[in-house]
């Protein structure tokens, strides 16, 4: 099948199923996609157990879409960009010690917590893999996803500083993740031993890095938005700065996620407020409202389908099944040891630790991941167990996130 008609079926599925979901669930839609498209994939896996060979050709078009290339190297510059469009940097930067905290140290908790639970959990069950593809595992599924925690924070009513942290922690802890996912990768490997300076390495040039690229690539846009007043090449202006600058992040071995995210503070703070009209201001959110709500329907739908090449297996299941309070644990310890810690300095909102830990969703980027390793890191193993997590994070966590605040904000719905 071409690449048109791949496109062509993705589409006419999200809005086959965003009209299902819109007519009769009325569930948020991201929510809504990703879970009618799993019943979808659900079926169409036991038609084939049952000897129905309808569905084969849809399946093999699924399973010949690389999820993990299509979401790192394709969505998410655009999808993180967006999100950071609308984040106010001073409100971001008064809350810069808390959110540092969370991506940094919250990640490096999270993971070992993780790794060792998980490690113990799957000898219980007789699943013997090394602990270090465990600890794998806990790099992956540790970073929150932003683009399902912004998703789900456009729908709730919270402090505006607690909004900040989630969303702030979200758009930067991905950055941590990817370095300790691949500083344990080169340990699997095996091929010579990982030093501290290679470590350093890959910190500076991923995140370091990243960021100096992505306020280079912002600055150099807002040069150019703010010596014209043409509001169709300014749109097209922050389209390059997405498509191009992430794809020159990714060559350079920078990190792309990160560069784009400063990209969208700087454009969405100091550029919308020096050089843009308001003429163009509104043409811009417009455009990049639409294109993250698209991308957000097509990720999530495809999470959905992503159970089509997912071999499932009992024990695997139940692995994934015992690994979600695992991984809601490690989220509690990596959120109420900082705060905790912080709280002599500094007053926090109330329920902030509650709230951290149960909008710490996981999303596509842990799958994307997941789908990234070898057999010969467990790939077999750590793929189902990460779906599980991840399908829990979003249909769980993310519907009963708004009924959460109500109650213990005590605000009438």
């Amino acid at each position: 099948m071409s690449l048109f008609n791949v496109i062509a079926l993705l589409t006419s599925f999200a809005a086959v199923f965003g009209w299902l979901n819109y007519r009769y669930l009325r569930l948020p839609t991201t929510v809504g996609l990703m879970l009618i498209a799993l019943v979808f994939s659900a079926g169409l896996i036991a038609a084939g157990q049952l000897g129905f060979a309808g569905g084969a050709e849809l399946v093999h078009v699924f399973e010949g879409i690389d999820f993990d290339e299509t979401l790192l190297h394709g969505m998410l510059g655009a999808l993180l960009f967006a999100g950071a469009l609308h984040v106010d940097l001073a409100d971001l930067a008064r809350q810069r010690a808390i959110i540092g905290v969370l991506a940094v140290l919250g990640v490096l908790v999270s993971t070992a917590v993780i790794g060792a639970g998980t490690f113990v959990v799957l000898a219980a069950l007789g699943i013997d893999i090394p602990f270090i593809h465990c600890l794998l595992f806990g790099a992956l599924v540790s970073p929150t996803d932003p683009i399902a925690v912004m998703s789900v924070l456009k729908r709730i009513t919270v402090p505006n500083t607690l909004k900040i942290k989630i969303a702030g922690e979200s758009l930067f802890n991905d950055g941590v993740g990817v370095v300790v996912f691949l500083t344990l990768l080169r340990l699997t490997a095996g091929q010579h031993e990982v030093t501290v300076s290679e470590v350093a390495d890959v910190l500076v040039r991923e995140v370091i890095g990243g960021l100096a690229f992505g306020f280079g690539v912002g600055w150099i846009a807002y040069q150019m938005l703010k010596r014209i007043d043409q509001h169709q090449i300014e749109v097209l202006i922050t389209l390059a700065v997405v498509t191009g600058g992430y794809a020159l992040a990714l060559e350079l071995d920078l990190s792309g996620p990160l560069a784009m995210v400063v990209a969208g503070l700087l454009i969405g703070n100091h550029g919308r407020r020096f050089a843009m009209s308001d003429r163009t201001r509104e043409r811009l959110d417009v455009f990049w409202e639409l294109v993250d709500d698209l991308l957000n329907a097509l990720l999530f739908m495809l999470i959905g389908f992503e159970l089509l090449v997912v071999a499932i297996a009992g024990r695997t299941v139940l692995a994934g099944l015992l690994s979600i309070p695992i991984v809601l644990g490690a989220r509690w310890i990596s959120v109420a040891l900082p705060i905790t810690v912080m709280r002599a300095r500094r007053t926090f909102s109330p329920h902030v630790v509650k709230l951290l830990t149960w909008s710490g969703l996981r999303g596509g980027i842990s799958v994307a991941l997941a789908l990234s390793l070898t057999a010969a890191q467990s790939r077999a193993i750590i793929l189902p167990i990460t779906y599980t997590v991840v399908a829990f994070s979003i249909i769980v966590q993310g519907l009963t996130l708004r009924p959460m605040v109500l109650r213990l904000y005590k605000i009438q719905s």
